[in-house]
């Protein structure tokens, strides 16, 4: 089968490999018919993330078909429509058992890293029961691939992390695909003001049309000023950090009120100063999360009652042959524009 293969640090390719097989009882062999690429794809390449190994074949988000079932799986069957999830749970560990499937004994965040993933005609699904779930005959694959990571992550650590509630102003620093899911997601609480902050005013003025109330370009002016203007002087209810550079992080710093926020969802590659000399007296809280997917039943609902539109984030759609042009249109994204780019496995 053909495949999207990590080489190391700045090296990838498309490459013929072995079609993976059922090896435990918990397994499912998926047709993956739909994938996409994130932004920890992009870490990975950058060599950000050293558990992933060369040779690994990249991707955790995906829609497909199963093909084939280990004998203990029971909710699923060959020919089932699934959505893969990002996070693999057992659903029987400590961990998993408080709903924190991303640190699950056994799973977690493990497709794409430590084991082979959905950037592939085919991929084997750990502890399926758990990992997969059943989409409808009646609706488009498209829609739901935003589910298997970016919508949950920008809803958990994003928006309820940061305690959005009605009435309450947040400003989210980042309006890439992930600050654009948490923008979206955080509507379903009805803040009064929703701040995006960014540097590329293509991306300020998309999240303008999906429901930003004011907007900040970083670079055209002092974002801790603005804010700070924007908010009477107060700061945000909810600092939400969805970029992951210091910068970004320390602006949260700056903006956020008494009694805020701070909800970090950015992957951070380089460490960040905490300003506890300024925050300590505060009333701040600082939240960091990796997502759990314990969200996606809900999104998976509002998708089908047309109350979430994920596909308002796919800009570029592209087939699994032409996934390096796909990552280099993602990759460099102020030239193209690109916001998540849809890749066609299906034969």
């Amino acid at each position: 089968m053909k495949a999207l293969v990590y080489l190391g640090p700045g090296k990838r390719a498309l490459a013929d490999r072995p079609k993976p097989l059922v090896e435990l009882p918990t397994d499912a062999l998926v047709k993956v018919s739909k994938t996409t690429i994130c932004g920890t794809d992009l870490h990975i390449l950058k060599g950000d993330v050293p558990t992933v190994a060369t040779g690994r074949i990249l991707g955790h988000e995906g829609v497909g078909t199963i093909e084939q079932v280990g004998p203990a799986v029971s909710y699923f069957k060959p020919g089932d429509r699934v959505l893969i999830s990002c996070i693999t749970s057992c659903g029987k560990c400590a961990n998993c058992r408080k709903g924190l499937y991303s640190h699950c004994a056994q799973g977690g965040w493990i497709l794409g890293n430590t084991i082979d993933g959905t950037q592939a005609e085919f991929v084997r699904i750990p502890w399926a029961d758990t990992s997969l779930y059943r989409l409808p005959e009646t609706v488009d694959d498209e829609q739901f691939v935003m589910l298997s990571d970016i919508f949950p992550t920008g809803y958990e650590c994003g928006v309820l992390n940061g305690k959005v509630s009605p009435g309450g102003t947040i400003a989210i620093v980042g309006a890439g695909p992930i600050g654009l899911a948490t923008l979206l997601t955080a509507q379903f609480y009805a803040p009064a003001e929703i701040i995006m902050v960014d540097v590329d005013d293509h991306r300020l003025e998309t999240a303008k049309q999906l429901g930003a109330t004011q907007l900040v370009n970083s670079r055209q002016e002092d974002a801790a000023e603005r804010v700070m203007e924007l908010s009477g002087g107060r700061g945000v209810d909810a600092a939400i950090e969805a970029v992951g550079v210091p910068e970004t992080f320390e602006l949260c710093e700056s903006i956020v009120a008494p009694g805020g926020v701070i909800a970090n969802i950015g992957v951070h590659g380089r460490s960040v100063e905490l300003h506890l000399e300024k925050l300590w007296s505060q009333n701040v809280t600082l939240t960091t999360r990796l997502v759990d997917t314990v969200s996606t039943p809900l999104l998976l609902k509002t998708v089908l009652s047309g109350r979430l539109q994920p596909l308002s984030l796919i800009t570029h759609r592209f087939a699994l042959a032409e996934i390096g042009t796909a990552y280099d249109t993602f990759g460099q994204a102020a030239e193209t524009r690109a916001l998540k780019v849809l890749i066609s496995s299906g034969r």
